[in-house]
């Protein structure tokens, strides 16, 4: 069984930076792919970043340059540093982990995801 256990959520500025935690509970940590989707109300869940298990990373455009996914094998923990942050960056934040078959790949899908935490909520103010 796995649990996720995000935080670091809050208020911040726009131009503002937050570090968001992930903590991988259970085994096999280096086997999954780590990802980073948010969701704002009304709307679908999106793809925020990924890094595979051989730390592979990838970013939806509208946060490439500014957010970087990075984790900690020995702490089986996931990080999302969040740079620049606008309004748009407001949403709840979710960490989500994938059981795959190589150290190289990561789903960007939600549906390609196999465990979710419950979220931590981001919000940028004007």
């Amino acid at each position: 069984q796995v649990e996720l256990v995000e935080s670091g959520g809050g208020l911040v500025q726009t131009g503002g930076s937050l570090d968001l935690s992930c903590v991988f509970s259970g085994r096999g940590f280096w086997r999954f792919a780590m990802a980073w989707f948010r969701q704002v109300p009304g709307k679908e869940r999106e793809f925020v970043a990924h890094i595979t298990g051989s730390d592979i990373v990838d970013y939806a455009d509208s946060v490439k340059g500014r957010f970087t996914i990075s984790k900690d094998n020995a702490k089986t923990t996931v990080y999302l540093q969040m740079r620049g942050l606008n309004l748009e960056d407001t949403a709840v934040y979710y960490c989500a982990a994938a059981e795959v078959d190589s150290v190289n790949y990561a789903p960007r899908t939600s549906g390609g995801m196999d465990y979710w935490g419950k979220g931590t909520l981001v919000t940028v103010s004007p």
